[in-house]
């Protein structure tokens, strides 16, 4: 029975070495050409392997990162477990990045960033937390975990989700009859939906028509879920006052691309919350001891919803 960890050597060898600790029993590979494809019963991989039916013994896949968009699922075989990645250190990065992302524009860097371009000392109006609803799109295991981190600020918290859910301390929507109502009232969007064929382009015209004016925008869901040009007329328009992107389509976005040097857009490079090896080994350990022992995996994937 092995293990293959098929990502990049410097997390490999972190894993090998939380693996030789707290697995011994397990063989561990890092390259493919080193294992009998027969004994391979887990796998951690960022994409699908172009061989995967030689893998005929693989029991579940594990994807690296947090989500599992990048995996042509149609490839896998259907007893195969798909597994996102559930770890503290995403975790904890998401909830720095929305945090930081939320005050960024709470409290207009962008436009301040934008004033010092042009050496201009000019204070602008602000107004309370407890003034402007925060709404999440999206309320998975990542939003719930950023949603309490904002909390302490007093903003008014929101969420809508494709099924009903209810969390403390925030007005949660769900299903498409409820998305204008969620909308309306969102003063800061904040999109952590994962990527399926329903959320694919749900950022777009109608969606920015439906935010107050002025509203702003937070992005750290995928790039395919919004229209960039929806996105650039809102911002022209004064619909939107200010975005922070950490996810575009493609990535990078193309030299010249407007939003690279749009005087109300901030971009970061898909660095919201990168995957931590030590925490990430424990995270794949502690899964297969409870595959091994027929208990439910964390982060397993519904493949009729896609995440």
């Amino acid at each position: 029975m092995a293990f293959l960890f098929r990502s990049d050597s410097e997390r490999g060898a972190v894993f090998r070495e939380v693996f030789a600790r707290e697995l011994p029993d397990l063989e561990f590979f890092h390259s493919s050409e080193d294992v009998d494809a027969e004994k391979v019963r887990y796998l951690v991989t960022w994409t699908v392997p172009d061989d995967i039916a030689r893998y005929r013994n693989l029991e579940v896949l594990f994807s690296i990162g947090a989500g599992v968009d990048q995996f042509r699922r149609e490839s896998i075989p259907d007893h195969v477990k798909i597994v996102r990645m559930v770890e503290d250190g995403i975790i904890r990065m998401m909830q720095e990045y929305v945090l930081l992302g939320v005050l960024t524009l709470h409290r207009e860097i962008i436009a301040y960033r934008e004033q010092q371009k042009r050496q201009l000392w000019q204070p602008l109006a602000v107004s309370q937390a407890s003034e402007r609803r925060v709404g999440f799109l999206g309320l998975g295991m990542l939003a719930q975990a950023a949603i309490e981190r904002l909390k302490p600020f007093q903003f008014p918290l929101a969420g809508w989700s494709r099924s009903k859910k209810e969390i403390d301390g925030v007005t949660c929507f769900h299903g498409a009859d409820q998305l204008a109502g969620f909308l309306g009232q969102t003063y800061i969007l904040v999109c952590l939906l994962p990527l399926t064929e329903e959320t694919r382009g749900i950022l777009d015209a109608q969606c920015f028509s439906l935010l107050p004016m002025g509203a702003r925008f937070l992005h750290v869901g995928r790039g395919p879920q919004l229209d960039q040009q929806a996105l650039t007329e809102a911002l022209d328009s004064g619909r939107l006052a200010a975005a922070m992107l950490d996810v575009t389509d493609p990535e990078p976005l193309p030299e010249g691309h407007p939003l690279w040097s749009h005087p109300k857009v901030m971009i970061t490079p898909h660095i919201a919350s990168v995957t931590q090896p030590h925490t990430a080994a424990l995270s794949v350990i502690e899964n297969i001891r409870r595959h091994r022992a027929g208990n439910k995996l964390i982060g397993l994937v519904d493949r009729t919803l896609g995440y």
